[in-house]
């Protein structure tokens, strides 16, 4: 089965947009594996910050199935889609990795040209899978860190002491 890695992004209504997002990518997917939680400002537009993180799972699901699902949990999260690029969002989920698998078309790009391009996604991606290999590139994720820290002007995310799949889980419990 392939290892998928996803991104997960919210600067409205974080927390609960989140935790339910994570609530019914665990009910489709089962068990999740996630980076810290990243604290970053707005890129593109003025807004909230955002909270960032990767989440990584397990499936036989076809890349466009996955895109299929995680479309419908950001609606059921709330999110509404206008047409800009940048914008506030209660939810934005973006497949980021699909095993080895490399595509570039209109409708699905992987390795998902974000993860180079934005330390929100590279640096959650390089904690959770530093010895990773990414696809096409024959650099682990540490090492495309690494190359970004030293490349860049970026701003250092904020780590945030919240797990949104732990969070869940005691919700259930405690229900």
């Amino acid at each position: 089965m392939p290892m998928v890695y996803v991104s997960v992004g919210s600067n409205i209504r974080r927390r609960s947009s989140i935790k339910s997002g994570m609530r019914a990518l665990y009910e489709e997917y089962g068990v999740l594996s996630v980076s810290s939680v990243y604290e970053t400002d707005a890129v593109g537009f003025s807004g909230d910050p955002f909270y960032n993180f990767v989440v990584a799972f397990d499936t036989e699901d076809k890349p466009m199935q996955i895109q299929q699902v995680m479309k419908q949990i950001e609606i059921n999260c709330g999110r509404k889609r206008d047409g800009r690029k940048y914008n506030p969002r209660t939810l934005d989920m973006d497949l980021l990795l699909y095993g080895n698998l490399q595509i570039e078309s209109a409708s699905l790009q992987l390795p998902r040209d974000e993860i180079f391009k934005y330390a929100f996604v590279l640096e959650p991606l390089a904690e959770l899978e530093p010895k990773l290999v990414c696809p096409g590139k024959n650099r682990s994720f540490r090492q495309l860190w690494k190359d970004y820290q030293r490349s860049h002007n970026w701003q250092p995310a904020r780590i945030v002491d919240w797990d949104p799949v732990r969070a869940n889980m005691l919700a259930e419990k405690t229900a």
